[in-house]
């Protein structure tokens, strides 16, 4: 069942456009080039009000000469020039401006989502921060790029119009002030309904593509569980959500829309009439007439485009709120003002200190009780003990996608609170129990671990993990594309090149979380011995579900219920009795396999 959208931080909803302001940081480095675009605008706002100066000229000169007659058309034609390529400039500027805008926009977005700590994505879907940089900035490069020019020209074109009808005519641009206010209501009282609805709208699009995110990154399970249809109806329901919401928009917008042509060009007509009667009193000529007429129209047209685009803009400020909740959210994790450096060369002591912690979503349950752990440099050791006992969460903490709730986590017996992430991370070579794989060549994937390794060392990483092989095997070697997520490699082979990016790292503490359980008994045995090699000259944390892979460990730490139940040597565990010697008994002698992890 579809979960109701839901803001990602909690703030007062707005009823105007003033959360377009949050834009002007953006804006604001190109200032040279929006001004370049207001001149432009302001250029073909004001020929497009001496146009009708010229069409009254032609219109009262039919009786002049011909050579007169012919300069006021060559005028209006040099108008018309003007007008064309100012409108041309605007376009390029202020389309320029926008494109220019929202990809800095993207830019600072992803920057914000890519650092936030995973307490973050427990309360957001990937698909939908991904709906926010496609469909929220597009919406706002329409804005940027097109609408507030187009809005701003009008606005001039209202303004220079209304002077020059009162200009031209006091008493039809009396008839014409009447008009305004009927005009003006509906806009105010539709407009606010009409944001309501668009920031709705906008919200049901967040969740569709949230929901299919994550159906499709699950495909193959869906299908295994043949859940293809119940999937299919929760998306339709979200579509179909997503549509009404829109649908309401659209009505509403249809509405006002209706209203307001139909008052302005009413109120037009009226005033034609009424200056057709005066020009047969002869109270005015017929060039004025037809230039009151120009002016008038322009007048409406900007008023009838001003509402189209308040509608826009009521969108756009939805967009640039949810926009702003992503670059304003804060995160449970922050970097210290003053960090202090890791030391060089790195030595890889890891000490954790009475260190208690508890996932945000499962408060009341505790993943590490107490824990006290000191791993010497270069030592390997092992966490074993049950699913859920803490193993993995020992390894979030090091790599601080938590902090604990009391207690402390060092390296080299520097507080990880104390330093910059990015700094003792670099320190840290990681093989997850799900291998990530990313949409490009074996190479890149195995080179991610480390950007600046030659071709070479990239290929010595893969053949100390065994995947050198079967790269070679495939249509383009290491330069083969393996497809979104790898999918066109075996879980095996995944976790091979996993392993050889942790290789090519070479950093000086590695985390293996059961890096060898896709793999098969050959190849494990052959990983194992290139793990067993690299684990000789760093410091080594390894959690496998298998003990046979942990045997050669210099240490094995046993946990259950979040904390430590033992610790020792593989011989003396067994000697000890208890939770280690039960799982050992159950795989090595009885030949039962449990998974422990």
């Amino acid at each position: 069942m579809a979960r109701a959208p839901k803001p990602i931080v909690d703030r007062p909803t707005t009823k105007r456009i003033g959360a377009l302001r949050a834009l002007w940081p953006f804006i604001l480095p190109y200032r040279g080039l929006l001004a370049a675009a207001l001149l432009a605008l302001t250029l073909t706002a004001g020929i497009s009000l001496v146009l009708p100066l010229a069409v009254r000229r032609v219109v009262d000169g039919f009786d002049a000469g011909a050579h007169l007659l012919d300069q006021y058309f060559g005028a209006a034609l040099a108008i018309v020039a003007l007008l064309a390529l100012g409108t041309g400039m605007r376009y390029y500027l202020v389309t320029r401006l926008g494109e220019r805008v929202v990809a800095d926009i993207r830019k600072a977005v992803f920057k914000r989502v890519i650092a936030m700590s995973p307490a973050f994505y427990e309360r957001v879907l990937t698909g939908e921060i991904i709906s926010r940089i496609t469909t929220d900035t597009t919406l706002i490069q329409s804005v940027i790029g097109s609408s507030v020019s187009i809005a701003l020209r009008n606005f001039l074109i209202l303004v220079g119009g209304m002077v020059m009808l009162v200009w031209t005519s006091a008493k039809l641009s009396g008839l014409v002030l009447l008009l305004v206010p009927l005009i003006v209501v509906p806009i105010v009282v539709l407009g606010r309904r009409l944001r309501k609805l668009s920031r709705e709208n906008q919200d049901w699009i967040a969740l569709s593509s949230g929901a299919a995110s994550e159906s499709l990154l699950s495909a193959q399970t869906v299908q295994a569980f043949t859940q293809e249809g119940p999937t299919r109806a929760r998306f339709d329901d979200v579509t179909e959500r997503s549509f009404d919401s829109a649908l309401n928009r659209v009505r509403t917008r249809t509405v006002m829309t209706v209203i307001v042509i139909f008052l302005i060009f009413s109120g037009v007509l009226g005033v034609l009439w009424i200056g057709a009667r005066d020009v047969r009193l002869e109270m005015m000529t017929v060039g004025e007439l037809v230039q009151f007429v120009i002016y008038a129209v322009l007048v409406a047209g900007a008023v009838g485009a001003l509402s189209e685009i308040w509608g826009e803009l009521q969108r756009a400020a939805g967009a640039t709120e949810r926009l702003t909740e992503l670059l304003t959210a804060q995160d449970s994790l922050t970097d210290p003002a003053e960090p202090i450096a890791l030391p060089r060369p790195v030595k890889g002591a890891i000490r954790l200190d009475d260190v208690t912690f508890h996932y945000p979503s499962r408060p009341d349950r505790s993943a590490l009780e107490g824990v006290t752990l000191d791993i010497q440099p270069g030592e390997t050791v092992a966490l074993v003990g049950p699913s859920g006992a803490g193993k993995t969460t020992v390894i979030q903490l090091l790599l601080r996608f938590w902090d604990p709730d009391s207690g402390t986590v060092r390296i080299d017996n520097i507080d990880l609170r104390d330093m910059t992430r990015a700094d003792f991370r670099q320190a840290i070579a990681l093989v997850p129990q799900d291998p990530v794989i990313f949409a490009a060549t074996a190479r890149e994937n195995i080179r991610f671990g480390r950007p600046d390794a030659s071709d070479a060392e990239v290929e010595a990483a893969a053949r100390a993990a065994h995947a050198d092989e079967f790269l070679r095997l495939l249509p383009e070697g290491y330069d083969s594309f393996v497809g979104e997520r790898g999918v066109m490699l075996s879980g095996g082979q995944k976790q091979r090149i996993a392993i050889a990016r942790a290789i090519l790292r070479d950093a000086p503490i590695l985390l293996l979380d059961e890096a060898t359980s896709a793999l098969d008994a050959e190849s494990e045995r052959l990983v194992q011995h290139a793990v067993d090699e690299l684990a000789r000259t760093r410091t080594t944390i390894i959690i496998a579900h298998r003990l046979a892979t942990v045997k050669k460990a210099d240490r094995i730490v046993v946990f259950d219920h979040g904390r430590i139940v033992a610790q020792g040597r593989h011989e003396e565990l067994v000697t000890q009795g208890g939770l280690y010697a039960r799982l050992a008994r159950l795989q090595f002698t009885e030949g039962v396999t449990e998974e422990v992890a």
